[in-house]
């Protein structure tokens, strides 16, 4: 079942969401040769809580971090650890946080230092991916168009989007209904509804989509080594015109 919020739910997710894109561009400038991720995940922590916040991930079905932390071909759930950002690195930071019993959620892929053109190509168009997916969450289009609008800004640039992970509703829980592909056909799914709000999540790969899941049980990796980039808005399906993005500041 699809959880509409309420306006007043709408601005309490909205404080959440806000924290979460606080915390990021805190952390941004941070990312450079020589940190050890768990210092970043300390530092998220931290931030989260100081500010009146809880972090989302941190227990989540024993997830053990508050950060998820995905280096390289890491795609998704990437734990931070005692490992060292190296320069030509990228980053991919996945973050939620609960604010009065509501969450927030968003990622962004960072380079570390300078990246060669391949990979900076591989975070803009992932990038854009996501607003592409932003543009068609307007009211009386269906799930499916965001789906679509994301694959293919991906794919025409010569890239694949992982479908072994989706984008979800968010509200009292991290993980509602719907579930949102970055992949299909436009015209499927329910329609889009105002009180609706959606955590967009374009995952793409410079190589192949097929990824696998290491032994710790949460880091997923490209099957075939490729790099892979992670971008996230929360949004929120406005009465007329263009989503609220609640998760940009």
């Amino acid at each position: 079942m699809i959880i509409l919020k309420t306006p007043e739910e709408i601005e309490v997710m909205a404080k959440a969401s806000k924290l979460v894109a606080e915390t990021l561009q805190f952390l941004k400038p941070r990312i450079r040769p020589g940190v050890v991720t768990d210092e970043l995940d300390r530092l998220a922590e931290e931030f989260i809580r100081t500010r009146g916040g809880k972090p989302a991930f941190k227990g989540y079905r024993s997830y053990p971090k508050t950060l998820c932390i995905s280096v390289n071909d890491q795609v998704v759930h990437g734990i931070p650890s005692k490992r060292t950002l190296k320069e030509g690195d990228i980053v991919g930071l996945d973050l939620g946080a609960i604010v009065e019993g509501f969450y927030g959620d968003a990622a962004m892929t960072v380079p570390v230092g300078t990246i060669d053109a391949k990979a900076a190509e591989l975070l803009r168009v992932t990038e854009a991916a996501l607003y592409a997916g932003i543009e068609q969450a307007v009211v009386g289009n269906r799930l499916s168009d965001i789906s679509h609008a994301v694959q293919e800004r991906a794919e025409s640039a010569g890239f694949s989007v992982v479908t072994d992970f989706v984008g979800h509703g968010i509200g009292r829980q991290l993980h509602e209904e719907p579930q949102v592909p970055n992949y299909g056909k436009p015209g499927q799914g329910p329609r889009l509804q105002v009180g609706m709000v959606l955590a967009i999540e374009p995952m793409v790969n410079m190589g192949k989509s097929e990824v696998r899941v290491l032994d710790d049980q949460w880091t997923a990796v490209t099957k075939d080594g490729s790099l892979s980039a992670h971008f996230e808005h929360t949004i929120a399906i406005q009465p007329s015109g263009p989503p609220r993005i609640l998760s940009k500041l």
